[in-house]
């Protein structure tokens, strides 16, 4: 008699798990988990440079909730005087010049001279769904594994200047968990990068040979801001064009006026990806610092950023202020609803929601 077949797919019975699992663990656990620490708990540990503590202090400061402003503000205010010992670089360049990579790259150079490096970087937000990807720690898979790097992306929201709205409370934190450097990735707007240069002592712009900007880079704006221009991806095939384009950038700078600090910017070839040229730009980095303490530019360059940051400060507190006002948020939404009947003007609606 022949043997009935079976199918080799078959559902067996499973193994029944015992119960190991505390359960009075797993409620001091969830409890642990919901109790928020104090501002005074978070700037201890910043101090003592725990990686944790500085990130949900990053969260609370960079949070547009109302509740927690008083404790943003005890714990900028409590940071502050363990603050203003690094260099504050801002990197900026057109989206795939290579940020990323080289910021990678020159983090990690950073590091094996044992400097302790903090990389904030901000992602665009979209203008439709409010939402960023915040992908930078991915890209940066050799520097997230450095124990002295530390990398915060954060999204630009509706902030100008391709910065984030409280990139520079975070310059300060990062300070004072003890990082030496400060790397500012920006999202690359173009022209609008005052924001960045009004907050870092070094501004690094990179740029692309080939790519049809020269004649654009050539312009007032950025450019004058610039303190180094490094040409990327000067390697393989593009090497001839990054030469070319290194020459016609050294003359146009050479047409702008002297700056205050004293300092002739420089136009550099490197390649992110090859790890060429990278310590050079650090030597340069470290020239500029010198000179511009030695001649007090320096310092004087942070009271100014310092005047800028007040002003801001004022704005951003004015414009929360206005928009959580419950009497602000109904009158706002029958202004809204006129102007979709053409009832009335935006000038006219602007002035009566500000006479309130």
């Amino acid at each position: 008699m022949a043997k009935e077949k079976t199918s080799a797919l078959e559902e067996k019975d499973g193994v029944i798990q015992p119960p190991t699992i505390n359960t009075s663990y797993i409620e001091k656990m969830r409890s642990r988990r919901q109790k928020q620490p104090s501002a005074e708990d978070l700037i201890a540990g910043i101090l003592k440079g725990d990686m944790t503590a500085l990130s949900r202090a990053i969260t609370i400061i960079e949070s547009k909730n109302p509740l927690h402003f008083d404790k943003a503000h005890t714990i900028i205010t409590g940071c502050l005087p363990h603050a203003n010992k690094s260099v504050r670089i801002g990197i900026t360049g057109v989206p795939g010049v290579g940020k990323s990579t080289f910021i990678e790259a020159f983090g990690t150079h950073l590091t094996s001279l044992r400097k302790k490096v903090a990389v904030l970087a901000v992602d665009p937000s979209s203008s439709l769904t409010k939402g960023s990807i915040l992908g930078d720690k991915t890209r940066m898979e050799a520097l997230v594994k450095e124990k002295n790097a530390f990398i915060r992306p954060s999204a630009s929201g509706d902030s100008l200047g391709g910065v984030a709205r409280k990139t520079r409370e975070s310059i300060i934190l990062c300070e004072a968990a003890g990082f030496d450097s400060i790397i500012i990735e920006t999202v690359g707007v173009g022209q609008s990068e005052t924001a960045v240069h009004s907050m870092v002592d070094f501004f690094l712009l990179l740029k692309l040979a080939g790519a049809g900007d020269e004649l654009q880079g050539i312009k007032r704006g950025i450019i004058e801001m610039a303190d180094l221009i490094a040409i990327n991806k000067a390697d393989g095939d593009n090497l001839k064009s990054a030469k070319i384009a290194k020459v016609e950038f050294n003359r146009a700078l050479h047409l702008y006026p002297k700056k205050t600090s004293e300092w002739q910017p420089k136009v550099m070839l490197c390649s992110a990806l090859n790890n060429e040229g990278i310590e050079a730009i650090w030597e340069q980095i470290q020239t500029y610092v010198g000179i511009t303490s030695k001649n007090t530019y320096f310092d004087k360059k942070r009271q100014e950023q310092n005047k800028f940051w007040l002003i801001q400060t004022i704005e951003d507190h004015l414009k929360s202020h206005f928009f959580n006002n419950k009497e602000i948020k109904i009158a706002l939404e029958e202004q809204l609803k006129l102007i979709e009947e053409n009832k009335t003007t935006p000038f006219a609606a602007a002035d009566y929601l500000l006479g309130l």
